[in-house]
């Protein structure tokens, strides 16, 4: 059994046009939320072996801001630049490269492909994963590499606005 926690990255800030799109901070909500929603992951039990985020900035501020409210190291937080700008076949490539050690993997990312990994895994249809929302499914493998369409149930779902 493992168990993935699909986190879209909070809500990011428009307001630097010179930005490149990866470069984009998180603006005022986003910065509110994302601690926010990583006390309320630790008050539903989740407790990582590894937080693995897209290495752009609004993604991986996102993972440090969740990080520290579950009392995970900063420092082993690991970025991927295949979270970025990619695809769902891309992310379960991915996921299956997970070392076996690990159970209990955060996954910091972007939408459409939070959503679409979401819907693939576990066959329950999510319209949108919107910013800061995180689904915890449950993957009935073994092994990381035995990730496919359809292995996981979806335990929870919630959004920064169903947990107020």
């Amino acid at each position: 059994m493992r168990w993935l926690y699909l986190i879209r990255h909070a809500k990011s800030s428009w307001s630097h046009p010179e930005l490149s799109d990866f470069d984009r901070p998180l603006n005022k909500r986003g910065k509110r939320d994302a601690p926010v929603m990583g006390s309320k992951l630790a008050e539903l039990g989740c407790t990582p072996d590894k937080i693995v985020s897209s290495p752009a900035n609004r993604a991986v501020t996102t993972a440090h801001r969740i990080a520290e409210a579950l009392q995970y190291p900063s420092g082993e937080i690991e970025t991927d630049r295949g979270i970025y700008a990619t695809s769902v076949n891309e992310l379960v490539a991915l996921i299956s490269r997970f070392d076996a050690a690990y159970q209990h993997v955060c996954l910091v990312g972007h939408n459409p492909e939070i959503t679409g990994l979401s819907d693939y895994l576990t066959d329950e249809y999510i319209d949108n994963v919107p910013t800061c929302g995180i689904v915890h499914i449950q993957l009935e493998i073994d092994d990381w590499r035995q990730i496919g369409p359809g292995s996981g149930t979806r335990l929870f779902f919630i959004t920064p606005k169903t947990s107020r």
